[in-house]
């Protein structure tokens, strides 16, 4: 598709659309009605030749910033939005202009997303001018997308801001997630319906997926398996938005909020996945799971649960380490790793934001493409970390902070000191790192 090659344009708004299902995707809350202040901004949709429509609006404080949002995961093309819902007034009212597409398809939509998205900027130029300066964002599957922008050799942007995002890349993140499912499976429910790949249908196996695990969260040997298979899976010790962060010490506590997010944090969405790559993506051939536990820095806390039920955490291991193993076909990983894993060599500043606790994209991601970025383009990446639970749950303060941080970046070519609000964080290490034309655990 030629970028060039943009609209066949229709005036007027189309309706914010709701992103369903489990992980990499966000539904913003109900806006309240906007500020006197954007009354008067200008809104327009169009469509693109591949059949994706565009949004954008350009308020008549203008700032000369175009701000470029690119939406979560959904299973189905959601209308086209120009940024989510709870933050667009205050976004306007701030000068930015604001666009987004639909996407051509629903799902891991990253094939055609990342065209999409620079035509919208295309498009969005031919109808109102050229912007002094673009900035990328997105939520989740949408940071990704943002990643994917920052790192083409054709600079469309000038930054990226990639929140509560799947960085960390297709591959690394669905392996890691694999090794929770299969810790999960082969300890508690062997026998079960449940599927690590070539799952017949994503609710379906998550309605197996809760069956166990409600069942295992009523003994102390089910919540200390859970926990393995949790900490395997990358999955933070706090997850529930607004509700208080479990002590370090306190291990059953944090066992609680893994809990709460296991189903959608280990068995991800993989129907659309596998259709599209042609096959299984995922593999844990080889993996040492006694060697993980070790690496995640939390093997402390499963012992602790382990012991307390009575368990013999070595032998579960010993029974990880034996147990039959999932391979991945290497063409359908290849196509996981162009739609989208990312190489970590951003061309623009790109500032990746991220709550302590959230279940569904792991911090350990994030943790990860800072990690490799750092040594493949220094000085190109930042990390924020927000003391809150949950995914995507950021505020209207927290994201302009965040604009604000990149954007001294842009302006100074030196990353300011972190701001108020936001804290400093170590997470656990992503247990199966994947960068693209690098080495994969």
């Amino acid at each position: 598709m030629r970028i060039a090659d943009t609209l066949r344009g229709r005036r007027g708004r189309h309706p914010s659309g709701l992103i369903g299902v489990a992980l990499l995707l966000v539904s913003a809350p109900v806006a309240a009605a906007e500020a006197p202040a954007t009354s008067a901004a200008r809104s327009e949709t169009g469509e693109l030749v591949d059949g994706a429509s565009w949004r954008a609006t350009v308020p008549p404080n203008w700032n000369g910033t175009l701000l470029l949002w690119s939406h979560g995961y959904s299973r189905t093309r959601p209308a086209a939005e120009d940024a989510p819902a709870a933050s667009r007034a205050a976004l306007l009212a701030a000068g930015y202009a604001l666009a987004g597409s639909s996407y051509a398809e629903g799902g891991w939509a990253l094939a055609t997303a990342i065209p999409d998205q620079e035509a919208t900027i295309t498009a969005f130029a031919e109808r109102f001018s050229r912007p002094k300066r673009t900035i990328a964002w997105g939520y989740s599957m949408g940071a990704l997308v943002t990643v994917a922008l920052a790192e083409r050799p054709r600079r469309l942007i000038d930054g990226a801001l990639p929140m509560c995002g799947s960085i960390g890349g297709a591959v690394g993140m669905m392996n890691m997630a694999l090794d929770g499912a299969y810790a999960f499976r082969t300890l508690l429910a062997p026998d079960s319906a449940i599927r690590l790949t070539g799952v017949d249908n994503d609710v379906d196996n998550a309605h197996r997926v809760a069956a166990v695990l409600a069942e295992a969260q009523a003994t102390p040997a089910g919540r200390a398996r859970v926990a393995l298979a949790a900490v395997l899976a990358g999955l933070p010790g706090w997850t529930t938005h607004d509700g208080p962060r479990p002590a370090d010490d306190d291990a059953a506590a944090q066992q609680a909020e893994m809990a709460k997010t296991f189903a959608m944090g280990a068995f991800l969405p993989r129907v659309d996945q596998e259709q599209r790559a042609h096959g299984v993506f995922s593999s844990n051939t080889g993996v040492d799971y006694r060697a993980q536990l070790a690496l995640s820095g939390r093997h402390p806390l499963v012992a602790k649960l382990y012991a307390a039920a009575g368990l013999d955490l070595n032998r579960d291991l010993d029974a990880l380490n034996a147990g039959s193993r999932v391979a991945a076909d290497p063409a359908a990983t290849r196509y996981m790793l162009d739609h989208y894993t990312p190489n970590a060599r951003p061309t623009v500043p790109t500032l990746a934001v991220q709550n302590i606790g959230d279940g569904l994209t792991s911090p350990s991601l994030q943790r990860a493409y800072l990690e490799a970025a750092e040594h493949r383009a220094p000085g190109m990446t930042s990390g924020l970390w927000v003391a809150d639970a949950g995914h995507c749950t950021f505020t209207t303060p927290t994201v302009l902070a965040s604009l604000h941080q990149l954007e001294t970046r842009i302006d100074t070519g030196r990353w300011p000191v972190r701001p108020a609000g936001f804290v400093a964080y170590d997470p656990p290490p992503m247990l199966r790192p994947c960068i693209r034309d690098g080495a994969c655990r």
